[in-house]
């Protein structure tokens, strides 16, 4: 579960899910010592359908999941929980106003406004009473806030406080966009931005995430006090090591 995951400071590994919806994903990454799976809608064709699917194998597996939506639009958010995400990640979160609204549309009254559907997949089509059930979903799903925009880090401390915010993730791509320095990781202006988000989540005692595209950058990002680790993804995991491969192969030809 997702949400075991963030009470602990303690390392955590992972990775990006955007491309393959294998029956055997869950296991490779289970036999991998994969901790957590990231699940984007937001840059993949995935449909609700496709997820539904993701994260059954995955679950069922052991994995943690934690899911980009395609929007901070309420129905998708709380539709990427009723197809059981365990920590719901929506794109660009800058403001306390947007955390709120997510936490709203992921948890049910009294503490949100999702609409109930019970029996179903976040439920692991167990048949519970309706006060069960809701209790059960509000203690297990996570919101993760997604901080890559300079409104965000001007609001970080803010948004990491709130209660029903259990993890901050730096977005560390459209973090740099934002900040005018594309991609440039190793200025000044992007270090302390990144370390806002790691005294945010230090302050309020909240797990902090961040993708790593190689071991170097994981190492850089756990000594700056990042826990949850989430180590490239699918589809360049399988392009770099074929292309290895390959250049191995005709080098010895």
């Amino acid at each position: 579960m997702f949400k075991a995951l963030t009470k602990s400071r303690e390392l955590k590994l992972g990775t990006y899910i955007g491309e393959f919806s294998s029956p055997g994903l869950g296991r490779i990454l289970k036999n991998a010592g994969c901790d957590f799976a990231f699940v984007d809608m937001e840059h993949s064709g995935f449909s609700f359908e496709t997820v539904n699917v993701v994260l059954r194998h995955l679950h069922d597996a052991g994995v943690a999941t934690i899911l980009r939506p395609p929007s901070h639009a309420a129905h998708h958010i709380s539709r990427a929980c009723d197809m059981g995400a365990q920590g719901v990640c929506p794109p660009m979160t800058g403001t306390v106003v947007q955390a709120r609204a997510a936490i709203d549309a992921i948890n049910f009254p009294p503490v949100g406004i999702r609409g109930a559907a019970f029996g179903i997949a976040h439920d692991d089509y167990h048949s519970r009473s309706v006060e069960d059930a809701i209790a059960l979903a509000n203690a297990k799903t996570s919101f993760v806030a997604l901080i890559e925009t300079a409104e965000g880090i001007e609001n970080v401390d803010e948004i990491a406080a709130l209660e029903g915010c259990d993890c901050l993730w730096i977005g560390h791509v459209d973090l740099s966009n934002s900040l005018g320095i594309p991609g440039q990781f190793e200025t000044k202006m992007f270090k302390e931005a990144t370390a806002r988000v790691m005294k945010a989540g230090r302050d309020h005692g909240k797990s902090v995430g961040r993708l790593v595209p190689n071991v170097a950058d994981a190492h850089c990002c756990i000594a700056e006090g990042a826990d949850l680790i989430c180590y490239s993804g699918d589809v360049w995991l399988f392009r770099e090591a074929l292309s290895d491969g390959f250049a191995a192969i005709r080098r010895g030809a």
